[in-house]
């Protein structure tokens, strides 16, 4: 069965680190019989600057038409000016909604050749296989009433709403609990149950869906504790699920235990499997176009594609071989570049990866 794929480069370095993701999946396309149709289309700046749109309904159709999609990064000091709905941030949390992409699974795994590249001691994060699942349509980003008005007082002010249904709740807590099935059965639930009244509830419905998992053990945990706890001992946990803006930080936090925010990837999936995969950095437009970005998050953003949307997981595997070679072979980016290690560029990174999967 032929796979639909949808490439959004977007801004910044996106169209370098898409550009090796590319390569890659046109060698499993010609190598080792990947059947797939890709096509492109403009979502963020770009779109912005082509259509005054950060996403073009014609992108949005191609999105829902298409079985994956792979997104590079967003935004960026252009565009900071322009109008808060015109933002191409703004395009990226549509298309989330759009597609109910709920279950955000970002993964933080040590590849043992970066264990130097941590900033934390070796023993610290040897052996890290971690995930943290983020509930990605609700909370804060999405609640309203939101806004930025004037009191009576000529004071002005901004406000918006952190708010959860329990179906929100509830199918992010399912995800949660069925993927540590399929791991260490270990979740902790991450809240701040104690100040917040939407997270408090968080917990009680946690509680209460984690009854149908008897094998799953399941603890909880403030989120400011869960910080200092994934800095001073990450090999605790196996799967972390919380809210949106929750675990937007913690994701990035967990990235640097591996040594560069440019090593994760993620995937944000629906009901039914079908998902958008992207790098979790951002577009970095102070370094586009100088060929020294990290493409590996991007190309082990395709991997999760493979395996989690268009259910190839030989072909995931092959990709992720690939890279723990390339990166045994001690070829490094300039983000994990280190003394006794080949720097490369972007472009050479993304051809090591493509050399390496065989063929």
């Amino acid at each position: 069965m032929s796979h639909k794929i949808l490439l959004l480069a977007g801004d910044g370095i996106g169209p370098e680190i898409v550009g090796a993701a590319t390569g890659v999946l046109d060698a499993l396309r010609t190598r080792f019989g990947l059947d797939a149709e890709v096509e492109n289309a403009l979502m963020g700046g770009c779109a912005v600057d082509a259509t005054g749109d950060p996403l073009p309904e014609a992108t949005l159709a191609l999105a829902r038409a298409s079985d994956a999609i792979l997104l590079g990064a967003v935004g960026g000091p252009k565009w900071d000016a322009i109008e808060r709905d015109r933002r191409p941030e703004r395009g990226l949390l549509r298309l989330r909604s759009g597609l109910d992409l709920f279950c955000n699974l970002r993964p933080a795994m040590l590849y043992p050749a970066l264990a130097a590249a941590s900033t934390l001691r070796p023993e610290v994060v040897e052996g890290l296989d971690l995930m943290i699942i983020r509930e990605l349509t609700g909370d804060i980003y999405f609640g309203k009433p939101r806004g930025i008005e004037t009191n009576a007082q000529g004071e002005r002010f901004g406000y918006n709403t952190m708010i959860y249904t329990e179906r929100e709740i509830r199918r992010i807590a399912h995800s949660a609990f069925r993927a540590a099935l399929l791991r260490g059965r270990k979740v902790c639930s991450v809240d701040k149950a104690n100040v917040l009244e939407a997270t408090e509830f968080w917990r009680e419905i946690v509680t209460d869906v984690a009854r149908e998992y008897p094998d799953v053990t399941l603890t909880h945990m403030y989120v400011d504790n869960a910080a200092m706890q994934l800095v001073r001992a990450p090999k605790q946990f196996d799967v972390m699920v919380t809210g949106n803006i929750f675990g937007d930080i913690l994701s990035d936090l967990a990235s640097m235990l591996t040594g560069s925010i440019g090593m994760l990837p993620s995937a944000s999936l629906n009901a039914d499997n079908k998902g958008m995969f992207e790098p979790i950095h951002g577009s970095a437009p102070d370094i586009a176009g100088r060929d020294v970005a990290n493409p590996l998050a991007t190309i082990l953003s395709l991997a999760m594609m493979l395996r989690y949307s268009l259910g190839e997981a030989a072909q995931a595997e092959r990709v992720e071989q690939a890279v723990s070679r390339v990166l045994a072979d001690g070829y490094r980016t300039a983000d994990i570049h280190a003394p006794g290690t080949q720097l490369v560029g972007t472009r050479e990174m993304g051809s090591k990866v493509v050399a390496a999967l065989g063929g």
